[in-house]
Formats: structure tokens, sequence, C-alpha cells
């Protein structure tokens, strides 16, 4: 098999992904990458046949990453596309073991991810000029984005029909596609509202007709990356110290509904995890503030 071999079985891989489990053109690149750079180490080895490798090859090409300070996130991401990409071989029988079944990583400690207070939420969404136009849009973004703990992609993709605001709802579509249902509060309620008529609807008088929510200065779909610097931005002004990220807010949602009682069930539903133990994590975060709060008040603590 040759290097372009190889590579023709990642984009098979890849279709495959898109095709049969819908997956997002971003975790799909994600996917490409990890396995290009598997490529290339096994080429380094003189290995050109994905069927050339073992268990020891595996275990050598972890070490490989390890010792060029690859993180053990970044790793363990490695191992969980390869054991993909090998169970994916061995169904179309382009090969006949597969070198992942007894590959392991231990794994380390697992980092609570950043989540801002109640306050700092506060400070965040004071921080738009809703006497300007972009504003009132920023201000709609960052409520909504805590009202629901929706992904950053999901909101960028946030599309018209996807409003169902007459029963206080929104509509997403999540990883791999899926859709799913979320109470809008009535706060995020009417910023959103007030962005559609105040904003959206007079921006498009002069530019094409777009069905995306979202729309940057040119009546363009939002990106990913407007959204960032709109964080990045909108975090300096409100003097936060965090490493804030679109995603703090999606931690933030779910760390604060469940310090005010939700049912982590309820949780799980709400930001789309197919598993209870992705949701798990936040309860760490609610027991670090509980305890926080209890030395904080009680007074033999």
């Amino acid at each position: 098999m040759s290097k372009e071999q190889m590579q023709q079985v990642i984009t098979d891989f890849s279709q495959f992904l898109l095709v049969e489990r819908g997956l997002s053109n971003n975790t799909i690149q994600s996917y490409q990458n990890d396995l290009k750079k598997a490529a290339q180490y096994l080429q380094s080895q003189q290995i050109n046949d994905w069927n050339d490798v073992d268990r020891y090859t595996i275990l050598n090409f972890l070490a490989h990453l390890t010792n060029l300070g690859q993180s053990r996130t970044t790793i363990g991401r490695q191992v969980s596309c390869l054991r993909q990409f090998y169970q994916y071989l061995l169904r179309q029988h382009r090969v006949d073991d597969d070198p992942m079944a007894l590959v392991t990583i231990p794994k380390g400690p697992r980092h609570l991810p950043t989540v801002l207070t109640q306050e700092e939420v506060r400070a965040m969404l004071a921080v738009p000029d809703v006497n300007k136009k972009m504003g009132i849009r920023d201000r709609a973004i960052l409520e909504v984005m805590y009202a629901t703990g929706m992904r950053v992609s999901e909101l960028t993709g946030l599309r018209l029909n996807d409003l169902h605001l007459d029963v206080h709802l929104v509509q997403p579509r999540g990883k791999g596609d899926k859709e799913r249902i979320i109470p809008i509060g009535e706060v995020a309620e009417e910023w959103l509202k007030r962005y559609l008529t105040e904003v959206r609807a007079p921006q498009l008088a002069n530019h094409p007709e777009t069905d995306y929510v979202f729309l940057n200065a040119r009546a363009h779909p939002l990106t990913r990356q407007g959204i960032w610097q709109l964080i990045k931005k909108t975090t300096q002004a409100a003097h936060i110290k965090k490493d804030v990220t679109p995603h703090t807010l999606r931690h933030s949602f779910a760390t604060h509904l469940l310090e005010n009682g939700a049912d982590l069930r309820v949780v799980q539903e709400l930001l789309g995890h197919s598993d209870i133990t992705t949701t798990q994590i936040y309860t760490h975060v609610s027991q670090k503030r509980l305890l926080s709060v209890y030395k904080d008040t009680h007074p033999r603590a």
C-alpha cells in the first residue's frame, strides 16, 4: 500500500463518518488530522499499510507523541480516533486484526471546566451598548448562550425555523446533526425578539435574504470566530480575569442549574449529552462551589 493508498483509506473513513454517522465537518476534520499524524509516523517507520500495524506499533506511536510533549488529552483523543478507525477497517475487511484491542492509556486527573459566577455573568451581559444595533445583537447572543447552554456551533447554525418563541422553545442542531428542544428564558427571549425586529429585519432590507438567525455587520451568517471575538472583547470589558471561551457560558449554564436544584438528568437533556457521565463533571464543580459557600458562611467551618 502506497502513501496515497493510506490517505485514500482515511478519505473513505471520513466519508463514512459524514454519511453513516452524520458527524459535523469540524469533527471529521479533527479525525482526519489525527489519522494523518498517525500515517506520517507509520511511514517514518517504513510502515506503509494499515494492516501491518500491531499493538506495539501503536504503543511506540503514543510514546512518540509523549516525547513530543503532547498532552494526555491529545493522546487520549488519538487513541479514541484510532480505535474507531480500526473498528471501521475490520467491518470493511480491510485489516485482519485490530491493534487497538489491547491498547489503553491511564486516566489522568480530570480538569474541571472554567465556570463564571452569576455575578460575572451579569457583568458580561451588561457590557454590550444596547443603544447601538450591534450592541443589541451582542446582548441577544450572550443572553441566548447563557439561557440555553448552546454550543457555539449550534448558535451560529441556528435558523429561523429553529425558533419556536410562541411556546418559548428553541431547537438547535447539536453534534451528529441531532436536534434537541431547549426552553428559552423570558429575558433571553425578549432580547432575541428585539434583535430580530430592530436589527436583523432592517439589516436584510438591503441585503440578500438568509434564514440564519445571527448575522454579522455585512448581513452574513456569524462565524465561530466572530463569537470567540465577542466573548473575548466582552470578558475584557467586564474585567473578568478567567480564561473565558464560548464554552464557558455553556459550563456556567449547567453549573448554575445544578446549584439551584436542577436534576442531573434534566441538565443532561438540556446539554444534549448522550452519556450522563459527561454531565456528571458539573456535579463536581457544583460541589466545589457548595463547599466554598459552606466554608465562607458556616460559623464553625
